[in-house]
């Protein structure tokens, strides 16, 4: 048995796997800014599968950052609390075993091109937008991580072709301004809504008035639409994907699959938009990178977690 633990920015979940099988599944409230209850959560929540099960398993966890290669300690998280924290080190002395972890854009990544939106593609780009803007790379089923363990981690370079009022971009956690996660994250769309119409709403909120006919909430929409194709298309000048799968909260907006295809065409090299202009040259394509939504949903990070551990573990 394997289990899994998806650390996110406000929920905590856990599942234990028996091959591709679902055993037991629980999930509570992140405790925010305190990582020592952050931990407890943690282990609690393996303490509860197990009992459940009945039976003792290995522990994959996928969390908001990454474990310095070098140092050993959290980095790059958007969970703050957690960074310059030995995570993995304090787990395995508490559970007296080791534990597995990776950053849940790549957990996420893992489990969509095994199984599920991705299944078969030669190389997959996952994408979790949600309290935070992460990204994972997989080829020919091989996750990469990186020399620095930051392969993917398309959130923080800046967003490419800026227009006037998106340079320098909002502040970052990460010290910068402008980095993609600025404008791509759910905070990040709910801040862009406020900026322009002084009303404060959280990005299920903006979501809910455009589909009201709310015109602010619908040009906020189309804003961020614009942005995560232009930030689609940097990845797919450089890694050029099969298939970029979308996860995390802001996957949920079903005009973004059918809208951003229509514009990255703009910004891919040598390519056109998705309908099309009228130019006959052969070196002028359609985009083929398909956008898709995430097949297992939220609980595709806790899955890839699992699936940290070989099943024969």
């Amino acid at each position: 048995m394997r289990i899994g633990i998806d650390l996110g920015g406000t929920k905590i979940e856990g599942l234990a796997l028996d091959g591709g099988r679902d055993l037991a599944r629980l999930r509570v409230a992140t405790p925010r800014d305190d990582y020592d209850a952050t931990l407890r959560a943690i282990l609690q929540i393996v303490a509860a599968l197990e009992e459940q099960t009945g039976r003792t398993a290995t522990v994959g966890l996928g969390i908001p950052g990454a474990i310095d290669p070098d140092s050993g300690l959290v980095k790059n998280a958007n969970s703050t609390w957690l960074i310059g924290r030995p995570l993995a080190l304090d787990l395995e002395a508490a559970l007296g075993r080791s534990v597995r972890i990776a950053n849940d854009a790549n957990c996420f990544a893992v489990s969509e091109a095994a199984d599920g939106a991705a299944a078969g593609a030669g190389v997959v780009f996952g994408v979790i937008v949600g309290t935070g803007t992460g990204g994972g790379v997989v080829v020919h089923g091989h996750l990469l991580t990186g020399r620095h363990a930051i392969a993917g981690e398309w959130g923080h370079n800046p967003l490419p072709w800026p227009e006037a009022d998106e340079w320098p971009g909002p502040p970052c956690y990460c010290g910068r301004s402008g980095c993609i996660e600025t404008f791509l994250s759910g905070p990040g769309l709910a801040a862009d809504h406020r900026r322009s119409t002084g009303v404060a709403l959280d990005a299920l909120d903006v979501v809910r008035r455009a589909d009201a006919g709310d015109a602010a909430a619908q040009a906020a929409l189309a804003r961020y639409e614009r942005r995560m194709a232009k930030a689609l298309a940097a990845v797919i000048n450089v890694l050029d994907p099969d298939v970029i799968v979308l996860g995390g909260g802001m996957s949920n907006i079903k005009q973004v699959y059918r809208n951003v295809p229509l514009i990255w065409g703009d910004y891919v090299f040598g390519a056109t938009r998705a309908g099309g202009r009228a130019d006959s040259s052969p070196a002028v394509t359609r985009v083929r990178t398909r956008l898709v939504s995430a097949t297992h949903g939220d609980s595709s990070g806790v899955r890839g977690a699992a699936w940290l551990w070989p099943e024969t573990a």
